[in-house]
C-alpha cells in the first residue's frame, strides 16, 4: 500500500529559519551525518545568498510523532540545550549549517580548505566587487583567519588586516556574520559612514550595497518542505536517500541506531561486540573470512530470523528492517551470533578460509538464519550439514546472489530448514540453479562467485602444494596464504601460442604456495615437474600424488600435451561441481560445448 505523507510547502525567510535553529526549534535527527563542507563552498552559497539564487528546498519533519521517535542533536555552532525541536531537518543541513555558522556566530567557522586541511574562518563581503558587475560574485566572499589577518610570505608580510572595526571600514569589507543583527547591522553601518566622513560618495556605495546585497541576504527566502508528524520510518527513509544532496545515502543501520537510542541503547556500540564475535576476535581459529558482514547485514539477518519465527510472512526487506523492534532485537541478537559462529564453522568445512575467498558475502545471511533456527545440535548431524552443503554449493555455482537478494534469502530459509526438518519443501534455490559447462572458458578472475567457489572445491579435494606436499587446510592458508596460478605457466603458454581464452581460464588454474609457483617460474611442466622432485626430494609416485590431488592428469601435464590435460581437467572440475551441487550439468554434451571446447566434455567423451 502506498503512503501518502502529504507534504505541506512554505517559503519562509531565512532570517526566521537562522532563529528557529538557534532557539533549537530546529534540530537534526540522529542519523544525520556531520557537517563537512569546506571553505570554498561556504563562499559559494554564500555569494549565491548575496544574489538571491535560488539553492533547493529545506526539508524537514515535524517532531513528535512516538512511533517515530528519533534521537535529535542540534546544527553545529548551536550553543542552546535540553530543547525539544519541533522540527528535524532532514535535507538542507550542509546549507543551513553553513548559513548559520557563517552570518550568526560570533566565532569563526571552523572548516577545511579543499584539499581537508582544518582552518578557522571569518567571511565578509567585499562591498566594491559586490557592486562591479565585471567581478564573479565569489570573488567578492572574502575568508580570513581567525585573527582576521591574511598573511604571504610565511606569515610575513599581512596583504589584508580586518582585525579591527576602522580597518574593516577602511577596506570596506562587511562582515557576514551580523547580516541579521538589525542593531549590529546599523551600528556597522553609522561607523562606515563616520569613518569616511559622510563622503557624499561613500554614502551612495553604501547605499547601492545595502539595497542590492543586504536587503538580498536578509529577504531571501527558502522554501521549506514540511513532513506530517505521522509520517512513519519508512517514507522517511526513503525521502532523505531521495532528495539527500550530500552524496552519501543513509544507511538502514543509521536510522535504527537512531531509533534504538530513544530507548537509551547504542546500537553502533553493541554492533561493533557483535562483530568482533561474528569474526571469531580471541578464538584460536581465527580468519577474516567473516570480515565482510557488516552492520546492515546483521540487521537483515535479525529482521530474518524474526519473521521466520512470527506469524507474520517471512521477509527481511528494507521497510522490514526499518520495523525491527527493539524488544525483538534484543531477544534474538544472541541467538543470531550463535548462527554466525556455526556459518563459520560451516565455511571452514567447505574449505572456504578467507574472506578473498568467500564467493559470497550475502550468502551469509540466510545461511546464519538458518543455523540460528535450528541450533547446534541439529547443525552438527550429518544429513544436515549434506542439505546445507547442497543449498551452499547451488546458490554459488548457480551464482544466485549477485543482486538484489531479500526474496531469496526469505525463501531459503523456508526451503532449507524444512529440508533439514524433514518437511515438504520447494527447494527454490536447489531447483533454479544452473551451471554450464562453457561457464569454464570465461572464468578467467578471481571477481565471480563460481571462480571462488571452484577453488574452494579443489581445496575440499584435499590438494597438496607441490613443493611441500602438505594438504591446504586453514592453517596453512592463512600462514603463508596460497594463491592461484597457472598449471601451464603463462610464459610457457604465450611462448606456445596457446588460446588465452583456455590456458588463462580457471580450468589451468589452481592454489599453490608461493615456494612452489617460484620453482615453476615460466618452465613447460615437463621441465618444472623434475626440478620440483629434485628441489623437494621426492620421487615420481608422490609427485604424481600431489599433482593429480589438483583435478590434474600426472601423464598428460608431464607430457606438456595442453590440448589433452585441459580437456581431462575441465571434466574433472564439472565432476565435482556436480557432486558438490548435486546436479547433473546438462550441457555436457551440447553443440556450444563442443564447439568451444573442440570435443564434448561427457565422461565417456574422447
Amino acid at each position: 500500500m502506498a503512503i501518502n505523507i502529504a507534504p505541506k510547502s512554505l517559503d519562509t525567510e531565512l532570517s526566521e529559519l537562522m532563529r528557529e535553529v538557534s532557539t533549537g526549534k530546529e534540530q537534526l535527527p540522529e542519523f544525520q551525518r556531520g557537517w563537512t563542507w569546506d571553505n570554498d563552498r561556504i563562499r559559494g552559497i554564500i555569494a549565491s545568498l548575496s544574489q538571491g539564487y535560488p539553492m533547493g528546498a529545506i526539508m524537514r519533519l515535524e517532531y513528535g510523532n512516538e512511533n517515530v521517535r528519533f534521537k535529535y542533536r542540534t546544527i553545529e555552532g548551536v550553543t542552546v540545550t535540553g530543547v525539544t525541536p519541533e522540527f528535524l531537518i532532514l535535507d538542507g543541513q550542509q546549507r543551513l549549517t553553513s548559513m548559520y555558522r557563517a552570518t550568526c556566530c560570533k566565532e569563526p567557522v571552523e572548516t577545511t580548505t579543499e584539499k581537508g586541511k582544518e582552518i578557522k574562518r571569518f567571511y565578509y563581503l567585499d562591498i566594491k566587487k559586490c557592486l562591479d558587475e565585471s567581478e564573479d560574485r565569489v570573488d567578492a566572499v572574502i575568508a580570513v583567519p581567525s585573527d582576521r589577518k591574511i598573511k604571504t610570505n610565511f606569515d610575513r608580510d599581512v596583504v589584508l588586516d580586518l582585525s579591527t572595526r576602522e580597518l574593516e571600514f577602511e577596506h570596506e569589507m562587511f562582515p557576514i556574520n551580523i547580516i541579521f543583527d538589525s542593531n549590529a547591522r546599523e551600528d556597522w553601518a553609522d561607523g562606515y559612514k563616520e569613518y569616511h566622513e559622510y563622503d557624499k560618495a561613500f554614502m551612495e556605495k553604501y547605499k547601492q550595497f545595502r539595497t542590492q546585497v543586504i536587503d538580498t541576504i536578509v529577504g531571501y527566502k527558502l522554501p521549506v518542505i514540511t513532513l506530517g508528524k505521522e509520517t512513519p520510518r519508512e517514507a522517511v527513509c526513503k525521502v532523505f536517500e531521495n532528495v539527500n544532496t550530500g552524496g552519501v545515502p543513509l544507511t538502514v543501520f543509521e536510522l535504527v541506531t537512531a531509533t534504538f537510542a530513544t530507548y537509551d541503547f547504542d546500537l553502533r556500540k553493541d554492533w561493533i561486540e557483535c562483530r568482533d564475535k561474528i569474526r571469531g576476535k580471541g578464538e584460536t581459529l581465527n580468519t577474516d573470512v567473516m570480515e565482510g558482514v557488516d552492520e546492515t547485514s546483521f540487521l537483515t539477518a535479525i529482521t530474518l530470523y524474526t519473521t521466520y519465527l512470527s506469524d507474520k510472512m517471512t521477509t527481511c526487506k528494507k521497510k522490514d528492517v526499518l520495523a525491527l523492534n527493539f524488544e525483538d532485537y534484543k531477544k534474538n541478537r544472541d541467538i543470531l551470533l550463535e548462527g554466525y559462529k556455526m556459518a563459520r564453522k560451516f565455511l571452514f568445512q567447505q574449505y572456504v578460509f578467507r574472506k578473498r575467498d568467500l564467493p559470497y558475502t550475502t550468502q551469509l545471511i540466510p545461511l546464519s538464519a538458518i543455523c540460528a533456527v535450528i541450533r547446534t545440535a541439529t547443525f552438527n548431524l550429518p544429513s544436515t550439514q549434506k542439505i546445507l552443503a547442497k543449498w551452499f554449493w547451488c546458490g554459488i555455482m548457480g551464482e544466485m546472489y549477485g543482486g538484489a537478494n531479500e526474496t531469496r534469502y526469505a525463501t531459503d530459509i523456508e526451503d532449507v530448514v524444512a529440508d533439514i526438518q524433514g518437511k515438504d519443501s520447494q527447494n527454490r534455490t536447489i531447483n533454479a540453479a544452473y551451471f554450464s559447462a562453457t561457464r569454464l572458458l570465461s572464468l578467467q578472475t578471481r571477481n565471480s562467485a563460481a571462480y571462488k567457489g571452484i577453488m574452494a572445491l579443489v581445496y575440499r579435494e584435499q590438494c597438496r602444494d607441490f613443493m611441500q606436499g602438505i594438504t591446504m587446510d586453514i592453517v596453512k592458508s592463512m600462514d603463508e596464504s596460497p594463491d592461484i596460478h597457472h598449471i601451464f605457466p603463462e610464459a610457457y603458454c604465450k611462448k606456445m601460442g596457446l588460446d588465452k581464452s583456455k590456458w588463462n581460464s580457471i580450468v589451468n588454474k589452481t592454489p599453490l604456495l608461493p615456494a612452489s609457483n617460484r620453482q615453476i617460474g615460466g618452465d613447460a611442466p615437463s621441465v618444472y615437474s623434475g626440478n620440483i622432485m629434485k628441489k623437494a626430494e621426492i620421487d615420481e609416485v608422490e609427485l604424481r600424488f600431489r599433482i593429480e590431488s589438483h583435478l590434474v592428469n600426472y601423464d598428460y601435464l608431464i607430457a606438456d600435451d595442453f590440448d589433452h590435460y585441459f580437456i581431462a581437467r575441465a571434466k574433472a572440475i564439472l565432476k565435482v561441481i556436480e557432486a558438490a551441487m548435486g546436479k547433473t550439468i546438462a550441457d555436457k554434451g551440447s553443440e556450444q560445448t563442443i564447439k568451444e571446447y573442440g570435443c564434448s566434455l561427457e565422461d565417456n567423451a574422447n
